[in-house]
């Protein structure tokens, strides 16, 4: 079974900017007003609309720390702080926001996962 989580945004271009220049997504499938992009697994729709969505956060998996890192090093500009290992969770992980202020989080786990 597959899903998609859509939000309403105002700035259906500049996410597509962002999110595939600055995260590295690629456009799965582009509509009238409406685009979804993928990174692994993970789909997420942006749908032009007069208000925004913002609530919640996306969380954006990765295998190694060094690929988190490497993630930090490209955000860094809008990281809100360093990458850090979460003792609680057993994950590494950083946070950011997309243009519009979406939460956003780049993590891995610190120990084995099926995926």
């Amino acid at each position: 079974m597959a899903g998609i989580v859509f939000f309403k945004t105002q700035q259906i271009d500049t996410l597509e900017k962002f999110y595939t220049g600055e995260i590295g997504m690629q456009v799965w499938l582009r509509q009238e007003d409406c685009i979804i992009l993928r990174h692994g697994n993970l789909l997420l729709g942006f749908c032009a609309r007069q208000d925004i969505e913002c609530a919640g956060m996306m969380t954006f998996f990765y295998e190694t720390v060094k690929e988190v890192d490497a993630m930090y090093d490209r955000l860094k500009d809008i990281a809100t702080e360093l990458p850090a290992v979460s003792e609680k969770y057993n994950i590494c992980r950083f946070f950011s926001q997309d243009p519009e202020r979406r939460r956003l989080e780049f993590q891995c786990f610190l120990h084995p996962v099926d995926v």
